[in-house]
């Protein structure tokens, strides 16, 4: 009997510990990861037509430079932002007016309407909070996202 005690005991601990495993293990495929944020394209919706406006979200890392874009086939706006990154928060500076925005971005991989990637951004005033981007949308330079947006445009 005792041995059967043992045996429940140590069966008991070994499955506790594999569900705490497998806790961490779904929290860290949960997690942001901040190298996703920066140097892609992502955008709130794929649109539906070319008078469908978009709201487009870029950060370029090498240029510290981003961008805030509502835009269609047919006509869009756009605000550029220089930016300091640590870990998953971003200090942005709006060049026209000086504004700052403390952001919080939380990318991670995702299966969500067909996306690779989703972003959650907090603490901004311009653009929208919940982004979207595909494999493939990875980017150099805002030329590079301009050509990508006019493609998605059309």
């Amino acid at each position: 009997m005792k041995k059967l005690l043992w045996m429940v005991a140590i069966a008991g601990v070994g499955f506790g510990a594999w569900k705490w495993h497998a806790r961490g293990a779904a929290t860290q495929a949960e997690a942001s990861d901040a190298k996703l944020v920066h140097n892609r394209l992502w955008i709130d919706h794929m649109p539906k037509n070319d008078r469908d406006t978009i709201q487009v979200f870029v950060t370029l890392s090498d240029e510290s430079l981003g961008i805030f874009q509502a835009t269609s086939g047919w006509k869009g706006q756009f605000e550029l932002f220089t930016f300091e990154s640590s870990g998953d928060e971003m200090r942005i500076v709006y060049g026209q007016d000086g504004d700052k925005d403390k952001v919080r971005a939380k990318a991670r991989k995702c299966d969500d309407g067909g996306m690779d990637f989703c972003l959650e951004l907090s603490g901004n005033s311009r653009g929208v909070q919940k982004y979207y981007s595909l494999e493939g949308w990875e980017l150099d330079s805002l030329a590079d996202e301009q050509a990508k947006v006019r493609a998605l445009a059309h």
